[in-house]
């Protein structure tokens, strides 16, 4: 039987309209002539999402009872039953009451589409199993029904049912997702712009990822090899020499032409892992392509140029960079190259071939090290010196009993011995000098190195030969097994290496101790060159600072090291304990471009505290001056005017007129009273010296005290605070401040017949205080521009905007361990929220 198909629409979050989009595509299937069924829709209360559904046929549902109380769960036997061509059934990922057939719905799904029966469905991004964690993180609420990833991978279509956050909420706001009593709740919790826009990118990235598996499937099962320019991708092969970073530099450039394109760099290494780029050149590669928005690869393969093309056409790059040949002319006589061969090879990818200094100049041939220990060598030379004149002289009486073939395979046998022991060379000059006795001794006529007979003549050549193939292989097979345990001491090294970085220990004392354990050293240092370079003319020294060191005797100076790494013109890794040679000195360089990475960050680091403090001061001086010249004169030039007009003798003023200008005087000191005791704190803020009392605080017990300080406005704020909200650590006092600071400003700007509200409740492991308003509002690119002292986003009027109150609040809010932060009121205003953590969770 044919397995039915899977279609699921899936959103970033409730009310963007997947049950919607599903039964229109029902009613569509309807239209068309096939047979399309109910199997589970859940409306919600939607008028518009329950007008869908009539006319339809709907199966009934299957009644089930649970702990004393009635539930309906899709019936699945009967949609299988009913054997309808395509069965709608809402929300995938449902979890079934206890007593069900299945436990998840989706399982009841699975046995529909083994049925034979098509089906739509709808999911939402939060219930997905693999960005679950995630959600919560964002959201600070815990989705307990999540859907396996594969289930709706294993989809036949998925289709993405978007909408924008603000356009997510005028929906809610107009009451077209809940009823009108969960509408305020639902926008200050859940769907948040941030909350609503983190979900949006999660589901996009999702359905991005689908559509990636979808083309390299499609591609896969119809044999398509070439490239499909769906998307620019860029890759640029880096071989670890010098070049590396003008590759990577021109690779970005070209990638940048194109908005979305993707940068990748490759590294062939051969198969036996025996050669490859210089280990610190490639990590200060990686860092830059890291830096530049790309990303790091390596791939094993003996033919490079088709190595290079495998992995291009794996990940469908369009482009591939690649440096000009570094071989000199003569060898690029002989062979073509890398580039010109991946060139031929490349087809529909287009191939960039980079000139740059090193071009040309030849490979520098890295020095061979013997195979054997010297010690071995000597053995060799001395079996070879000894064995042949004794195995000469056993075999002189017998020389008319054995044969010359026999007597050639006996010193065959003695050189192999000699190979096998000595190596190359002392084989070889084994296999000459018995040659010469063989010639001598055994072949007529004997004691002469004349040979009669031709066929004696080819048997010695042929011996001669067969000796010198075995001692080659003999020494070529040491030479590669002393490789092999060389790159395996190099990988466990560049291992530790690697694991320090994932671990996070950037600090560089624990990387130069892990690099002084690795080689048996002393002392390893990091020094840094104080002042410039010394020039080559001048023979007084440099001088050196040490910045950190692992182990006794730090080294004072790269000529009191055994071994020493520059890094860059400042910076030299020295190492002190026994001279390394060229092959440790490629890990020694891996290690000191990491140390180097580390100095950088922590020096990063350093100044960026540094220049904090002195970032707030200067800005606390710009507050103070804006103060001093704007703030600070209109109330206390009010104040001189009605002090002034009351002393004036040429002006009669009646009673009325009196009391109205004292009034105003007093206003105008009360204003700059507090005007300078906001001033004040806000100085004890920056200077760290503000007194605090933090102590376990009931909120139903600070709000209305707050409304209460309030005055006139009073009557124009509401408050909303639940009774069994937990206590929050906080100092009463200063944040009663705040919230009476919020509230007055949420008076001020409500309109005329509109209320201000304040509400609080509990998110995860924070209480939320939400002080909201019906006012004008203040546009999103200002939301952080309120709390800069003194802003009143160019409000005339002196009585009214956002000045040092908004920067104060915001500052003991965060000196209680809070935050503040505004968020738009939906249909209109602003929304100030005070976040401060429970009391019970922080102890």
């Amino acid at each position: 039987m044919r397995r039915g198909r899977l279609r699921v629409y899936l959103g970033a979050a409730p009310g963007v309209g997947k049950t919607y989009a599903m039964l229109c595509e029902g009613r569509r299937g309807l239209e068309r002539g096939r047979d399309v069924v109910v199997g589970f829709v859940e409306t919600h209360g939607r008028p518009r999402t329950a007008a869908l559904l009539e006319d339809m046929e709907i199966i009934p549902r299957e009644t089930l009872t649970y702990r004393g109380a009635t539930f309906t769960e899709l019936d699945t036997d009967a949609v299988i039953a009913r054997k309808p061509k395509v069965a709608l059934v809402d929300e995938l990922a449902h979890t079934n009451v206890p007593g069900s057939k299945n436990a998840k719905r989706w399982q009841d799904i699975e046995e529909i589409l083994d049925a034979g029966i098509d089906v739509i469905s709808t999911v939402n991004v939060q219930h997905l199993e693999s960005v679950n964690d995630v959600v919560q993180q964002i959201t600070g609420i815990p989705q307990r029904e999540t859907v396996p990833d594969e289930v709706v991978r294993r989809a036949n279509q998925i289709e993405l049912v978007d909408m924008s956050p603000e356009a997510l909420r005028r929906r809610m706001a107009h009451g077209n997702v809940y009823g009108p009593e969960k509408v305020d709740a639902a926008l200050s919790n859940y769907f948040r712009v941030g909350n609503l826009t983190a979900l949006r990118e999660l589901a996009l990235l999702w359905v991005a990822g689908k559509v990636d598996d979808q083309l390299d499937r499609y591609r896969a099962e119809h044999g398509i090899a070439g490239t499909w320019e769906a998307r620019e991708r860029v890759v640029v092969a880096l071989t670890g020499g010098p070049e590396g970073d003008t590759l990577v530099r021109r690779a970005a450039r070209i990638a940048a032409r194109t908005k979305g394109a993707d940068l990748l760099a490759v590294h062939v290494t051969s198969a036996d892992g025996l050669a490859g780029g210089d280990p610190a050149s490639l990590a200060r590669q990686r860092s830059l392509v890291e830096s530049m928005g790309g990303s790091y690869h390596q791939v094993v393969g003996d033919d490079v140029p088709r190595a290079l093309l495998d992995f291009a056409r794996g990940v469908n790059a369009t482009q591939l960079v690649l440096g000009a040949s570094r071989r000199g002319r003569f060898a690029q006589i002989l062979s073509r190259g890398v580039g010109v061969e991946t060139t031929a090879l490349s087809g529909p990818i287009d191939v960039h071939l980079v000139t740059h200094e090193e071009a040309k100049k030849g490979r520098r041939p890295e020095r061979s090290r013997a195979a054997l220990t010297r010690k071995r060598r000597l053995t060799g030379w001395a079996t070879a010196a000894m064995g042949l004149p004794l195995l000469t002289a056993a075999l002189a009486p017998f020389r008319d009993v054995i044969s010359l073939p026999s007597e050639i395979l006996v010193f065959l046998c003695l050189v192999i011995a000699v190979a096998l022991i000595g190596g190359t060379w002392p084989a070889i000059s084994a296999a000459v000098a018995g040659s010469l006795l063989l010639n001598w001794f055994f072949t007529p006529p004997v004691g002469q190195l004349t040979i009669a007979d031709p066929e004696n003549l080819l048997a010695l050549i042929v011996f001669v030969l067969v000796a010198a193939a075995v001692s080659t292989i003999v020494d070529l097979a040491a030479r590669r097994t002393r490789e092999a345990a060389r790159a395996r001491a190099d990988a466990e090294a560049l291992s530790t290496l690697a694991g320090h970085v994932l671990r996070g220990e950037a600090a560089l004392p624990t990387l130069l101790s892990r690099l002084r354990e690795t080689f048996a050293l002393e002392s390893v240092t990091l020094l840094e060159r104080l002042g410039e370079p010394t020039p080559d003319d001048t023979s007084e020294p440099a001088a050196w600072r040490i910045i950190a060191t692992s182990g006794a005797a730090p080294c004072t100076a790269p000529a009191t090291a055994d071994t020493d790494v520059a890094i860059d013109d400042r910076l030299v890794l020295a190492a002190r304990g026994r001279l390394l040679d060229a092959s440790d000195r490629r890990v020694l360089e891996a290690f000191a471009a990491e140390a180097a990475v580390a100095l950088r960050q922590e020096r990063l680091q350093q100044e960026a505290d540094q220049a904090k403090p002195l970032a707030e001061a200067d800005k606390m001086r710009t507050a103070l001056l804006a103060a001093v010249s704007h703030d600070l004169r209109t109330p206390l030039a009010a104040a001189k005017a009605a002090v002034e007009s009351l002393r004036s003798r040429d002006i009669t003023w009646t009673a009325e007129d009196r009391e109205e200008l004292l009034e105003t005087a007093d206003e105008s000191l009360d204003r700059l009273d507090r005007l300078v005791e906001n001033l004040l704190d806000m100085s004890r803020l920056q200077a760290g010296v503000l007194g605090l009392s933090l102590q376990p605080t009931a909120l139903d017990e600070i709000i209305p005290r707050a409304i209460d300080d309030l005055g006139p406005l009073r009557d124009r704020v509401d408050g909303d605070v639940p009774f069994d909200l937990p206590e929050i650590v906080a100092d009463p006092a200063l944040l009663e401040r705040v919230l009476v600071n919020l509230m007055s400003n949420a008076a001020r700007f409500s309109p005329p017949g509109q209320r201000a509200l304040i509400s609080a409740s509990r998110h995860d492991d924070v209480v939320e205080i939400r002080v909201v308003d019906r006012g004008p509002g203040i546009p999103p690119e200002a939301h952080q521009r309120v709390f800069q002292p003194f802003q009143r986003l160019g409000d005339r009027d002196p009585h009214s905007g956002v000045g040092l109150g908004l920067a104060l609040s915001r500052g003991l809010a965060e000196a209680m361990g809070g935050t503040l932060t505004p968020d738009e009121t939906p249909g209109g205003g602003l929304t100030m929220i005070v976040t401060m953590p429970i009391a019970s969770l922080a102890r």
